[in-house]
């Protein structure tokens, strides 16, 4: 990308060479969805085109989303007979790393063995010509406009690809190479890069198709003095352009403004050497002229070489200054990273370690890239610098944040280098009060960064404290231990000076358009520059709205609040299990709770132990633990106020020496520290967003009922915890522990953490069991006893759930008793035999007279053969007996002739009956 030493990790075949000169990009990887317009070749018909003659090409996708895929020769005109377009995949459509998409089939199959595929990714890695969509350009950006052979003197500067890797030009011009891609949707850049010459000013930014920078913290690039190193930069959905940008400083004969300086040498005070003794060296001769070092970002260099900051509304990278485009707003703030004069803002001087006074002298010297610790008058002493931030200023388009605290932050980049312990402190002071130490770094440590977040608008001081050693010894041995700063960066500064520009949104006005504030909880749309409101139960990033991707979605088991500065939990908690399903309701759990870790004892034997304050929940995501440093406090005589630091956060840790040892009335708490800053989810999984609270820490659970974990994690971060510090809480239910039951550590770690970084606590409570349920209980019915049943129900045992709904009350029913059924049924017997037998006496009674009307008529039927006249009626006439002699055919018995009445009747109304005649002559029927 530009000078000495700017290069992309090359392949296998292009490591061994690196020149220290030349920027070398190797290979560049862009995970993207991007779709590729191909245009279709037409040629004289020949023969029908073979499968090897041609491939398939997808066409640009129009506004429905939906494209087409078409055949395309390998050589127009040789072929014809093409296969006919068929539509295509939709335009999102994608496949997985590990897969390929068969143009033929359109379907994804899996990559041949040997064979890789990055998805929906591009790679490039083979430079040995500039790849398609690659653009490279020069420009003069120290020649004035007037120069007419400006652009001549860089038409050949230029990003030279050189196989394995691409290398920036060696010469004083601009270089800068550009990539154009379109995303589907979001994705990333990720690039290796060698870039050892901090000479040389070397970017990468990105830029949407309105030609806006995206809200990154920084576009400069860190020098590699370690070989080569990634960077990766998240991409937006839509229009992207990469750009890899270097500028090298020299002198230039056709500049008029002067570019050179003179140098002038002088013994580094104290001086603590003497150049008269044999062997010393002299002091080099001063006025030798060498090229003006570049400007820090932000300012622009005037005729007289002096460095002055742009104004506002523009910006610069160290040369001259730009207004910025319609639509964004300064993004300002100050970033040190050449150290040719000390800032005005910034002072240096040496503490002594013995008396603690100021003895006046330089502490720390500048270097060009970077700054570093004088030698001082002895060992032990303190060398300090100290940056003074007058206020801060958010930006135009963020809303102050009641509830997120920050409103800047400082970041810089250092290094020690020590033969003995030695130890660096970084010290932060508000409104001119004394500094409190925030981190501090014990003997050599490689070249790294170290970001605190700023939560107060007040003026305020950054000190770095360098001491070589705390023993005190005769003379000076540890004279090369040292530490170096490369650079600092503070944002958000009060009538600081800005280095890019960010979007904003737009607001009209008599005058034009200029950037306003969004309201809280809404995001600005980077195409139209308006506000516009994140979905339900997101929260926005801060400080950076820029865009839907600025909508983070919250954790399982928690919402948004109304201005979605960020996720909570309500205190309910609704979970689903095979069986059922359980809620949770852990109102009575919501207050501030305490709890102390054993004792501890320091080497001398002074007692003390940690002190940890909890909320877990609801009052709207808003932070109730408090720990208190009250050191000062003490000290300060009664009636006179002081100053005491405080911090407020889910989950405070704080140390505290109880006053039978400090002999003041009270204990004193000191040390606060943060353990829980954001709510990430709550759920009953162990493990959540790579914090695991691991289940043997405690006893077991014994009810069978999963433990409701919380998950926190804390902005804090250490030399020990990179990611900051993470706290999980396991809610567990106990019947036994009326609210707000007790609190446990785990019994291997006794202060609460094991590793000093993931700290782990059990709440038992009855107030954590599940909400009772219908599933809870069941009923039990009584017997009937003087007509009445009772109906009680219980809860089931083991009892395993707290309020909820109550058990319903006793029903009580009307019932009847054995004795009364008993009854019943042997009157309804009794009535049923009686009814029966007066049918029988009736039917039989009936039946006596039809036999004797039947015996009748057979006693006539012998008279049949004789002239006697036919009988006019069947029935007894007046005077006859009825008593008569009747002769039967047979003999049967009552039910029988019941049966024989009942079932010989024929169908023309009359009954059958087989008789004798008195003669004893056959039957005849009538």
């Amino acid at each position: 990308m530009a000078e000495p030493g700017h290069s992309l990790h090359p392949s296998a075949r292009g490591r061994g060479r690196t020149e220290p000169r030349t920027l070398r990009l190797l290979w560049l990887l862009l995970w993207v969805g991007t779709t590729f317009q191909v245009t279709q070749g037409a040629g004289p018909e020949l023969h029908a085109c073979k499968e090897s003659e041609y491939h398939y090409e997808y066409t640009a996708c129009d506004s429905t989303g939906s494209r087409w895929r078409v055949a395309v020769p390998h050589t127009p005109g040789l072929c014809t007979s093409l296969p006919d377009p068929v539509k295509g995949t939709e335009c999102s459509f994608s496949c997985k790393a590990g897969e390929f998409l068969d143009m033929k089939d359109q379907a994804c199959k899996p990559c041949a063995e040997g064979r890789y595929s990055l998805g929906t990714g591009i790679r490039f890695d083979e430079w040995d010509e500039l790849p398609h969509g690659f653009a490279s350009l020069s420009t003069n950006m120290e020649i004035e406009d007037s120069t007419t052979d400006s652009t001549e003197n860089c038409t050949l500067s230029k990003w030279v690809p050189l196989g394995d890797y691409i290398s920036s030009n060696t010469d004083e011009c601009t270089a800068t190479l550009m990539y154009a891609v379109n995303l589907k949707q979001s994705g990333t850049v990720n690039f290796e890069y060698y870039y050892p010459d901090s000479s040389i000013i070397f970017e990468f930014f990105v830029q949407n198709d309105q030609c806006q920078p995206n809200a990154d913290d920084s576009r400069w690039m860190k020098t590699t003095e370690k070989g080569w190193e990634f960077h990766s930069v998240e991409l937006n959905r839509g229009n992207n352009v990469l750009y890899w940008r270097t500028t090298a400083f020299s002198v230039w004969s056709k500049v008029s403004k002067p570019v050179l300086t003179q140098l002038m040498y002088k013994w580094a005070q104290p001086k603590i050497c003497s150049e008269d003794l044999e062997g010393a060296v002299k002091l080099p001769a001063s006025g030798m002229k060498t090229r003006c070092p570049p400007c820090n970002p932000g300012f622009f260099k005037t005729n007289s070489s002096t460095c002055e900051p742009c104004p506002y509304g523009s910006y610069s990278n160290g040369s001259d200054c730009s207004h910025c485009p319609a639509g964004t707003e300064p993004a300002v703030g100050f970033e040190y990273k050449w150290w040719n004069t000390l800032p005005t803002n910034m002072e240096t001087t040496v503490l002594s370690g013995i008396n603690f006074e100021y003895k006046g002298m330089t502490g720390w010297e500048v270097a060009g890239d970077h700054i570093y610790t004088a030698v001082g008058a002895s060992d032990n002493d303190f060398m300090i610098l100290t940056l003074v931030v007058p206020g801060f200023r958010p930006p135009q388009s963020v809303m102050a944040d009641t509830e997120n605290k920050e409103v800047a932050r400082i970041t810089f980049v250092f290094e020690t280098i020590c033969s003995v312990n030695c130890e660096l402190y970084f010290m932060v002071g508000m409104n001119s009060r004394t500094n409190s130490p925030v981190e501090t770094w014990r003997g050599s440590k490689g070249k790294q960064s170290y970001t605190y977040i700023i939560e107060e608008n007040a003026t305020m001081s950054f000190t770095w404290a360098f001491q070589r050693t705390t023993f005190h010894e005769t003379g000076r041995k540890y004279t090369n231990d040292v530490a170096k700063i490369y650079s600092i960066n503070v944002t958000n500064v009060v009538d600081g000076v800005a280095s890019y520009c960010r979007p904003c949104a737009l607001e009209a006005s008599d005058i034009g358009s200029s950037c306003t504030s969004c309201p809280a909880g809404y995001y600005i749309d980077r195409d139209s520059g308006t506000c516009r409101s994140c979905p339900p139960n997101t929260i926005l990033k801060a400080h950076q709205p820029y865009g839907a991707q600025a909508c983070m979605t919250c954790g399982p088991g928690t919402k948004s609040n109304k201005i979605h500065s960020l996720c909570y939990n309500d205190c309910t908690f609704s979970v689903s299990t095979p069986t059922r399903t359980f809620d949770y309701n852990f109102l009575a759990l919501e207050n501030t709770v305490s709890l102390a870790g054993g004792p501890s004892f320091t080497s001398k034997g002074l007692k003390y132990f940690h002190h940890f304050t909890l909320s877990l929940c609801g009052n709207q995501g808003k932070k109730m633990s408090v720990c208190t440093d009250n050191v000062t406090d003490l000290r300060i005589p009664e009636g006179e106020s002081g100053f005491s630091k405080s911090i407020t956060a889910y989950v405070c840790q704080a140390v505290i020496i109880p006053s039978e040892v400090t002999g003041y009335k009270a204990g004193v708490s000191s040390q606060p520290v943060s353990l829980a800053d954001r709510l990430i989810g709550v759920t009953t999984d162990m493990t959540l967003d790579g914090i695991t609270s691991p289940a043997e820490l405690f006893h077991p659970e014994p009810l069978g009922i999963p433990d409701v974990i919380f998950f926190y994690r804390s902005n804090d971060v250490t030399q020990s915890c990179s990611s900051g510090r993470s706290t999980t809480i396991r809610v567990r239910c106990s019947l036994l522990k009326p609210a707000p039951g007790s609190l446990s550590l785990p019994s291997t770690c006794s202060d609460g953490t094991c590793d000093g970084c993931n700290f782990h606590f059990l709440w038992e409570s009855a107030a954590a069991c599940p909400l009772c349920s219908a599933a809870d209980y069941h009923a039990i019915v009584s017997s009937c006893v003087a007509g009445i049943q009772k109906t009680t129900y219980v809860w089931r045992e083991p009892k395993l759930c707290s309020g909820g709904i109550s058990l319903p009350e006793q029903r009580v029913t009307i019932c009847k008793t054995i004795d009364f059924w008993l009854k019943v049924g042997i009157s309804a017997g009794t009535c049923t035999a009686i009814l029966l037998t007066v049918l029988t006496c009736y039917f039989w009674k009936k039946n006596q007279k039809l036999e004797y009307k039947y015996s009748k008529l057979v006693m006539n039927a012998t008279l049949k053969d004789c002239d006697l006249p036919a009988a006019d009626s069947c029935a007894i006439m007046e005077g006859e007996d009825v008593e008569d002699d009747l002769i039967f055919t047979s003999k049967k018995s009552l039910f029988g002739k019941i049966r024989s009445f009942t079932s010989k009747r024929t169908p023309d109304g009359f009954d059958s009956v087989p008789l004798k005649t008195s003669s004893g002559g056959p039957d005849m029927d009538l």
